[in-house]
């Protein structure tokens, strides 16, 4: 008989990072306690597995009694999982369509979540969810992201991104707006290219989601299964909020692939200037002069700024973003060094899924890429401590008779403050 693993929540309030493991979530650090100038809420992001996905891939699930992988099974698991953890905000990958209409929402709904979905382009089974409680959140616009572009070759794949801006519910004070994103990208360890491309646009939808008036950010939650490791070039220019991709094979982008060898290296730039969006990660304002203007028309100096504009964009191997994004977890057990694991399969057991989010101001120093201001960003309470690959197969990897996925959930406690 299989048995179940204990995750912990790991409580972390003062500013330096320290931590204490509290078992249970009802012995709460008193400095995480709750004021009338906070507002606190939890989110969690969980790849449930498409059901379809999950039968087009059974070499993956070798190691699985059958009767575990049957949605009839893994659904009731996954909906006690997500009542157990009762958080506020729920990202969900691999959402499959069917399910989502029948099981997936009114499940939730029941629960007091209101629901938003996009599912893939193309004739893709499964999308994003991002669900909400209606007692904590009021929505104030969605945003779905599709990452395919017939226009462009590169971008031929059904991934597809969702962005909500939620307004917090409280009797207290007037706290500024939340962005909440959620994306699945493209999984081809080998194209490294598509996905630094994704990752682009959903960041540039972000910027124009999170943009305040006076120039700023509110706060941003950035979810989902990134299919890149901690470390790569893709993880790291999250975080640092920049990247020279100059020389870098496309294969390396992600960190999946450990061999380089006859990879071709990025090209200057990755993606076409017809995106339209800049190697900042912002929509561009189309630079280039309107098409009933002909070339006769335009002055000397006007020409001359075109073929600069093009000519520095088609030489910059440097990619930017503005926001100021940690990883709500470390990615390393700091006692051992072992690393955590978001998802264990029969071929593989590493971290892919991660919870970003915008560092509150006495952090920003760590982040000297983020040159825009956040209206008063989060600070992070408290994480559902992750598990290795040596206790995922102690009860005989994902899934199991208790975890219905071939992912962990991530969840994380966030306060914002005035």
């Amino acid at each position: 008989m299989e048995g179940t693993i204990k995750r912990n929540w790991e409580y972390i309030c003062n500013h330096n990072k320290e931590k204490t493991k509290i078992l249970g979530d009802k012995n709460v650090d008193p400095k995480c306690e709750d004021n009338e100038n906070n507002f606190d809420f939890s989110v969690m992001s969980y790849n449930i597995l498409s059901q379809d996905l999950l039968e087009d891939n059974s070499h993956l699930y070798k190691h699985c009694q059958r009767p575990v992988l049957h949605w009839s099974f893994r659904f009731p698991n996954i909906l006690k999982e997500i009542k157990h953890f009762d958080a506020d905000v729920l990202c969900l990958q691999e959402v499959q369509e069917d399910h989502y209409g029948t099981e997936i929402r009114p499940s939730l709904e029941s629960l007091g979540y209101h629901c938003e979905y996009k599912m893939r382009t193309g004739r893709k089974p499964d999308g994003c969810a991002i669900c909400f409680k209606h007692s904590k959140f009021s929505l104030i616009s969605v945003n779905p992201v599709e990452f395919y572009r017939p226009d462009i070759p590169l971008l031929d794949r059904d991934n597809v991104g969702l962005v909500l801006l939620l307004q917090p519910k409280s009797p207290c004070a007037a706290f500024p707006v939340i962005c909440i994103a959620n994306t699945h990208l493209l999984y081809n360890p080998r194209r490294g290219d598509i996905k630094l491309t994704q990752l682009a646009m959903l960041l540039a939808e972000i910027s124009s989601v999170a943009h305040q008036k006076d120039g700023s950010f509110c706060p941003i939650v950035m979810c989902g299964d990134f299919n890149s490791v901690p470390g790569s070039p893709l993880y790291s220019f999250i975080k640092e909020g920049k990247l020279n991709y100059k020389g870098l094979a496309i294969g390396k982008v992600s960190g999946q692939e450990q061999s380089s060898r006859g990879q071709r290296i990025l090209s200057i730039p990755i993606w076409p200037p017809n995106l339209g969006i800049s190697q900042n990660c912002v929509y561009e304002v189309q630079q280039v002069p309107k098409v009933e203007k002909t070339d006769s028309d335009l002055t000397q100096t006007e020409l001359e700024k075109t073929e600069v504009l093009v000519t520095a964009e088609k030489l910059s191997s440097n990619l930017q973003h503005h926001f100021s994004l940690s990883s709500v977890y470390s990615h390393y057990f700091p006692d051992t060094g072992i690393p955590e694991v978001t998802t264990c399969h029969s071929r593989s057991a590493i971290t892919v899924d991660y919870i970003f989010y915008s560092a509150e101001k006495e952090d920003v120093a760590e982040h000297p890429g983020a040159e825009v201001a956040l209206v008063g960003g989060l600070k992070l309470l408290a994480r559902l401590s992750l598990l290795t690959e040596q206790d995922l197969w102690t009860v005989n990897g994902l899934p199991n008779e208790n975890n219905s996925s071939d992912h962990l959930p991530l969840l994380a406690k966030f306060r914002l403050e005035l």
